[in-house]
């Protein structure tokens, strides 16, 4: 688990804390012609050698360099402005899964998988699906039997930001729930209540104010009613 350990610190290092913004610009604009492209792989597989500091595993840090070089190269001439998150998150994941590969060869980590984890991934699986997208169209279809205007609203955000935000606080609070810290959802409430219903004091709406606060509160409690069910008859 050191050699792991030693290996995500050398990644994070290279890829967040020694590389700069224009340093990313100029691979981003230049690809396989900027040396800063190999000078960044170059500084993932030195930072990795350091780190372990044993020239046994002179080809643990080789194979970083190479494989960093591959997967940034991939990244550079796939990446669009539509695609950009995504490419990065499954950049940060092969990165991570050579490590993890590395470590698991290097070190002959035995990963072990229990029955009892297996009973729980798939319930796990069905209570986080059912918070996030289910549950949002199943509001918003309750919703319709109240419209608001953009005049009545008076609240222009940003696009989708409402639906990511109450995926977030839902799951939050089933991870809240199923490990006993109820006292958690209070706090979560109490958060989105400052920052949310000051806004709508300010815009004297009580149409508005109902409606958010009807929203409010059957999302919390139907992610409150999944915990209590998986932390009462799965756990």
């Amino acid at each position: 688990m050191e050699l792991l350990i030693k290996l995500l610190i050398a990644h994070f290092l290279g890829d967040f804390v020694l590389q700069t913004n224009n340093f990313t610009k100029k691979k981003e604009k230049l690809k396989l012609r900027s040396y800063h492209l190999y000078l960044h792989a170059g500084i993932h597989g030195i930072a990795s050698w350091l780190l372990l500091w044993d020239l046994s595993y002179w080809y643990v840090a080789l194979i970083i360099l190479v494989s960093h070089l591959i997967i940034d190269t991939g990244k550079l001439y796939f990446t669009t402005k539509k695609n950009n998150r995504w490419l990065f998150a499954l950049d940060q994941l092969a990165h991570i899964l050579v490590i993890l590969a590395l470590a698991v060869y290097t070190s002959l980590i035995d990963f072990y998988v229990s029955d009892r984890f297996i009973e729980l991934l798939w319930p796990l699986l069905l209570c986080v699906l059912f918070l996030t997208n289910p549950v949002g169209i199943m509001l918003k279809i309750f919703f319709t039997r109240w419209t608001l205007s953009d005049d009545e609203t008076g609240i222009y955000g940003l696009q989708n930001a409402g639906k990511w935000i109450g995926m977030l606080e839902r799951l939050l609070i089933f991870l809240f729930i199923i490990t006993d810290n109820f006292g958690a959802v209070g706090l979560l409430l109490t958060a989105k209540s400052v920052f949310r219903f000051g806004d709508l004091s300010k815009a004297k709406n009580m149409k508005l104010t109902e409606y958010v606060l009807i929203g409010t509160l059957l999302s919390f409690g139907i992610a409150i009613l999944v915990g209590l069910v998986f932390k009462n008859y799965v756990l």
